[in-house]
Parts: C-alpha cells; structure tokens; sequence
C-alpha cells in the first residue's frame, strides 16, 4: 500500500502544530523558511533556501536561516538528507519515505515503498544503539542525465561542485 504524500498545506499544519507544542513562537521568518523547504520537491540546501525566503522577505540573512534550520532539525520538524561530504540538504517530509540520488547530477526525489519500510534492522546496529528510524537511499543515474550528451554536462557540472567545496 502506497502512502499519499503530504501537501504543503499539511506540512504547514503539522509545522505550526509542532512549534505550539514546542512552545515555539510563529514568526514570519520561521514560517517562510519552513515552506522553502516544504514546498520543494529536491531537498534544498541552505543556499536554496535563503534565495528563495530573501524573495519574499528580503530583511533575512543567511545566518538567521542557517540558524531556524538547524533548530527546526532539534524540534523534529525537518531532517537532514545525503552525506555529511557533500552540502546539508533539508526535507520536510517527515513521513516514511526513501531517497533516489542521481550521482551525475545530484537531484534527490522521494519515494515510498513497503519494501524498504519492512527492511530489517540488521544484529550488528541493534549492538551499536537503538535505531529510530529506517531510510533507505538509492544512488544511480536519473533519467535526464542517462542521455550521453547530458550526462556529459552533468559530469563537467559534479567537477565544478567538487571544485567549489574545496575553494
């Protein structure tokens, strides 16, 4: 059985319900923050985020979304996704789902699958601690960059990333 997955409408409901019962004020830069994330279907990174949130509140720094990010991450409300490597990338779909990766050019979709919800925890995790929860990532090579012509340009394009992160 497939889960539906959220609208941003519930995403939104279930944000504002989760800072009330936080005791976490509502405020515009929280809430325009939130719904950057939300409303984005590739897990965008801090940098995404605050050129989206600046469009519509052009007060914002960078450092204020950094910071509402990261606590929002404490409350429970958003997660990290990928590799602590490569740039932070934030989700706000908190219901079970798993990642697909495209190595050529990065994008990251969700997806849902009974397969992977039912995966065993295996021995030798439950030795290491309790484990809360169960992702599932898949790395490959998207649809759009299988094409050789593209997969070139997403190629030149994973160098001048690697390039940027080491500047």
């Amino acid at each position: 059985m497939e889960i539906a997955p959220e609208t941003l409408d519930e995403r939104v409901s279930r944000f504002v319900e989760g800072l009330k019962g936080a005791g976490v004020k509502l405020t515009p830069q929280r809430l325009e923050i939130f719904r950057e994330v939300a409303k984005s279907a590739d897990h965008p990174d801090v940098e995404t985020v605050f050129r989206g949130v600046r469009k519509r509140l052009p007060s914002v720094s960078l450092d204020t979304v950094y910071r509402t990010l990261w606590s929002l991450i404490d409350l429970g409300l958003l997660s990290t996704v990928g590799h602590s490597r490569e740039r932070v990338r934030f989700d706000a779909n908190m219901g079970s789902h798993h990642h697909f990766v495209c190595e050529a050019c990065g994008v990251m979709w969700d997806f849902q699958s009974d397969e992977f919800d039912r995966v065993r925890v295996p021995d030798v995790v439950r030795k290491l601690g309790s484990a809360q929860k169960t992702q599932v990532e898949i790395r490959g090579i998207c649809t759009r960059c299988s094409g050789e012509t593209t997969s070139r340009r997403c190629a030149s394009r994973r160098k001048e990333d690697r390039w940027k992160r080491r500047s």
